[in-house]
């Protein structure tokens, strides 16, 4: 009997450790200007209000795509941040996730992580060049009416090993070798940014993440940020040169050595990563071949020697969505570009499936991304990965 036992734990063990595990990444659109009209003032506090009810038809329909999906690890991106977790994060896994959406299986997350991100945070400073330092939206740190505005959130099934968790919010721009801040010029020839700016201006419009998660006795560490999009600006280009930096932070992360000795986290800890299993997650809001980024941070990301990219995830409802167009397949917003990604690493595992959840319009699930108000301008994307 105690062998029989024996055997079955093993067996078990050895399941566990070579079964796949489902890594996603979603622009959830879940912020206060997505629940008024546009234009329409906001409090910051609309999300929250939905939360309680479980009942508001765009977040049940995101939930179910969550759901139909079924992923282990997710980075929520445009999911406001409120310190406290029961207002936001929790309240949407007990009242939207824990229970069956359009028939779909509820899924549970007992283990999420959050913090607190650059956007509607005062800078002191005049950051647009309209004069005035008002402290918001495009004074704030990163753009935002309030402070948490389009923050992040991590939902997983496993374990998250919070003290080991790297944030870097407060990394300053500044701090980066060769960044394009200085090179946001006026019209004039002068600096956009007045030196009290540079000194205080932070690279991170929300924030960059290495959260480790415990997967059957492996670390997995997620690379997690969403950064500014690369518009909403004017010639000077403000807007396109951070997140070129804001990408190529990955790039120097993964890089190690003196490429990333520069860096600090927020817990004072100096230089780049220090694992070796670990997927870059999030809406990058860039582009190798479309739309108005400086491409080369995210080719740098995508050819890096530590980052798989071989297999890119496609949908059916993207294809027929820009059927013009020959990467359709590929995008991920209804935008048409591939903006947001799910990159493993090169060690540690291998590429098993994936995809864009972009249902074709004649599938029965089109309805959970059929227009703006169905869920989200984003879609879900997803890779299995199989513990070499």
């Amino acid at each position: 009997m105690i062998k029989q036992i024996a055997l079955l734990f093993a067996m078990t063990t050895t399941s566990l450790v070579s079964a796949d595990i489902r890594v996603a990444t979603f622009n959830v659109s879940m912020e206060a200007d997505n629940y008024v009209e546009r234009g329409q003032p906001v409090s910051g506090q609309e999300l929250f209000e939905h939360l309680k009810s479980g009942q508001h038809p765009q977040i049940k329909n995101t939930a179910e795509i969550i759901q139909r999906v079924r992923p282990d690890i997710i980075l929520l991106n445009e999911f406001d941040y409120d310190a406290d977790p029961k207002k936001g994060v929790e309240a949407f896994i007990q009242h939207y996730l824990s229970k069956s959406q359009g028939g779909a299986e509820p899924i549970e997350y007992p283990y999420y992580y959050l913090a607190p991100v650059n956007t509607g945070v005062d800078s002191g400073v005049d950051l647009d060049g309209d004069g005035v330092a008002s402290g918001t939206k495009g004074d704030a740190f990163g753009f935002g009416k309030y402070p948490g505005q389009y923050g992040m959130a991590l939902l997983s099934r496993y374990p998250i090993d919070n003290n080991n968790v790297r944030t870097f919010q407060r990394f300053l721009w500044k701090d980066m070798p060769g960044n394009l801040m200085t090179q946001v010029i006026k019209a004039d020839g002068q600096a956009w940014y007045s030196e009290d700016a540079q000194q205080v201006l932070r690279l991170s419009s929300k924030s960059h993440w290495d959260i480790p998660v415990l997967v059957n006795g492996k670390t997995v560490h997620v690379l997690a940020s969403h950064p500014t999009p690369p518009v909403f600006d004017g010639p000077e280009d403000r807007n396109g040169k951070r997140n070129h930096d804001e990408v190529r932070f990955w790039v120097d992360y993964l890089s190690g050595g003196t490429q990333s000795a520069y860096l600090y986290d927020d817990q004072g800890r100096k230089g780049g990563f220090r694992g070796n299993t670990f997927v870059v997650v999030g809406d990058l809001n860039s582009s190798m071949v479309e739309g108005d980024s400086l491409r080369d941070a995210i080719v740098g990301l995508i050819t890096h020697d530590k980052v798989n990219a071989g297999f890119v995830p496609r949908s059916e409802g993207g294809k027929i969505h820009s059927s013009d167009n020959p990467l359709g397949d590929t995008h991920t917003a209804g935008w048409r570009m591939r903006a947001d990604y799910v990159l493993p690493s090169v060690n540690g595992w291998d590429v098993t499936d994936g995809g864009v959840f972009w249902p074709a319009p004649a599938d029965e699930l089109f309805r959970l991304v059929k227009d703006r108000k169905s869920s989200s301008d984003h879609r879900m994307v997803w890779l299995e990965l199989q513990f070499k």
